[in-house]
């Protein structure tokens, strides 16, 4: 699931199109849609519909647009080890996973992100010393953190 502009765009949390209103709410600047796949045998193509949820105008507590951000969540890292030289493409499944705008192994960035979807990534771990990790997702809705996620071997 995710927030996206009506060309297509994703919006972040930090760039929902909203401008500040007296007390918490918030006036909505541009129109905004919620996207989710068809269902499985629907007979449609595979894909996703989206749904407006915000018109130009609307006017929308601060409350009800955090709900819409819900944090990303880890269920699998795979592989969970691989070389301290880094390199490994590794894929990361769970939920919440399109605002994911990067993933630290550690203290050091990883490469290569692909959001596959809302519930798959993948990304290239980057080189450092052998042993357990955190595997950190930093996602517009605040940061995910799985202990010691990924393993370095020598």
């Amino acid at each position: 699931m995710g927030l996206y502009r009506e060309n297509g765009q994703r919006i972040t949390k930090a760039a929902f199109p909203a401008v500040a209103v007296s007390d918490t709410p918030k006036r909505v600047t541009e129109n905004v849609y919620q996207t989710e796949p068809y269902g499985r045998g629907d007979g449609r193509p595979e894909g996703s519909r989206r749904h407006l949820i915000y018109q130009t105008g609307d006017v929308v507590p601060q409350s009800v647009i955090d709900r819409l951000f819900t944090a990303a969540t880890i269920a699998t890292i795979a592989p969970a080890t691989g070389p301290a030289a880094g390199g490994t493409t590794i894929t990361i499944t769970g939920t919440g996973l399109d605002g994911v705008s990067a993933v630290n192994f550690g203290a050091t960035a990883g490469t290569e992100l692909k959001v596959v979807s809302a519930t798959e990534l993948r990304v290239k771990t980057p080189a450092v010393a052998a042993g357990a990790v955190n595997v950190v997702l930093v996602d517009d809705a605040g940061n995910v953190t799985k202990t010691n996620g990924f393993t370095y071997t020598a």
